[in-house]
């Protein structure tokens, strides 16, 4: 492959993870921006890196940065996407990012209508990767019933009453628990409430809570509307998680006062690298005239990507992005406009240098 520069925006775990996956392949020269020079220092050394303070607001220097570069990787703040997307488009540069905002894939999507390169939201874990196991054992029923998508994050060892570590973007979880959630309830794509329709399961003996959050189905429930009778996507929790949350956010109301959640959160809930990613996707539907259901069931654990240990969290959102990366660059999906993640599929996702990040090292991942 020929050698590709490519500008990653925000230099915290995620972004630093996914500068860190592209240099150690060789093909890819990057730069990582911020407006933090303390956060651009924790960036990893590598010859193909360079570090370089942007205020992301600021609409000029933005293009300037994004200009002749072939694409531009958003691991920003889910409220800072749209204006890197109008950027990247007024300099027809590719863009990709990992937001699970609703309303900024909307604007992304209304951007790719008059756009020369391609806009690919959603690269992450979840949206991301799930929808992408999701589409592909859905493509294997003649009709379909159901579609379950569940998604955890969570900690080895937890070892308070949350049950929980902070694990990635605290502005990006606290959305998750407050905005509405889409899911297809008789075949129609509707609004639910966040935490609510909470569940228990268990996998591999371990029992674990799940419940309604925001932006987890991507793009996928309106491909899918009118096919599905019911499609949801769930948090994966230990129990416990959600009754304390529903107490926060609701009995001392800082579901409208963000910033003193977020305080809380960074201040008494401590990060680990110690973590283990659960992806959970089950699909119901008729083939051949039975009615049948097909499972895939992950667990993705911290690390080491070539030489530098990462969080699972880390290493499965770093790796959703570089492998749609990987196959734009390669020519595999379309130069042009909005692409949906349920147009990457599976197999080529899994085969990808990036994608063997999700192959299973327990034996567990597995369909059928």
């Amino acid at each position: 492959m020929k050698m590709k520069n490519i500008v990653v925006v925000g230099a915290g775990n995620i972004g630093s993870a996914i500068s860190w996956m592209l240099a150690a392949t060789g093909d890819y020269r990057i730069t990582v921006a911020d407006r933090s020079t303390e956060q651009l220092a924790n960036v990893p050394a590598h010859e193909l890196v360079e570090t370089k303070v942007v205020d992301i607001t600021n609409r000029t220097e933005l293009e300037a940065l994004l200009k002749g570069q072939f694409a531009v990787l958003s691991a920003a703040p889910f409220h800072l996407t749209s204006g890197i997307a109008e950027a990247a488009v007024a300099v027809g540069t590719h863009y990709l990012d990992l937001t699970e905002d609703v309303e900024s894939t909307r604007r992304v999507k209304a951007l790719a209508e008059t756009a020369n390169t391609a806009l690919i939201p959603q690269c992450g874990l979840a949206p991301g990767f799930i929808s992408i196991v999701a589409a592909d054992l859905a493509s294997r029923f003649d009709k379909l019933d159901s579609v379950r998508m569940r998604v955890g994050a969570l900690p080895q060892y937890p070892s308070n009453a949350l049950n929980y570590n902070l694990t990635w973007s605290t502005d990006g979880l606290i959305n998750e628990y407050i905005e509405q959630c889409e899911a297809i309830v008789e075949g129609r794509l509707t609004a639910v409430p966040a935490l609510e329709e909470r569940e228990e399961f268990s996998l591999d003996g371990v029992t674990y809570e799940a419940f309604n959050t925001s932006g987890g189905l991507g793009t996928l429930a309106a491909t899918l509307e009118g096919k599905v009778r019911t499609m949801n996507y769930r948090t994966i929790r230990y129990p416990g998680h959600v009754s304390i949350m529903k107490a926060l956010l609701n009995d001392l109301n800082l579901r409208n006062r963000r910033e003193v959640l977020k305080d809380l959160f960074e201040n008494a809930l401590p990060a680990t690298m110690q973590d283990v990613v659960i992806v959970f996707v089950t699909v119901c539907g008729t083939r051949g005239g039975r009615f049948l259901q097909e499972t895939y069931a992950n667990k993705v654990y911290a690390g080491a990507v070539s030489g530098r240990m990462m969080s699972a969290i880390q290493v499965t959102t770093a790796a959703g992005i570089c492998t749609v990366l990987d196959l734009l660059a390669d020519g595999t999906l379309p130069q042009k406009g909005f692409v949906k993640q349920e147009e990457v599929a599976l197999p080529k996702f899994l085969n990808n240098r990036f994608g063997h990040y999700y192959a299973p090292h327990d034996g567990l991942a597995k369909v059928g």
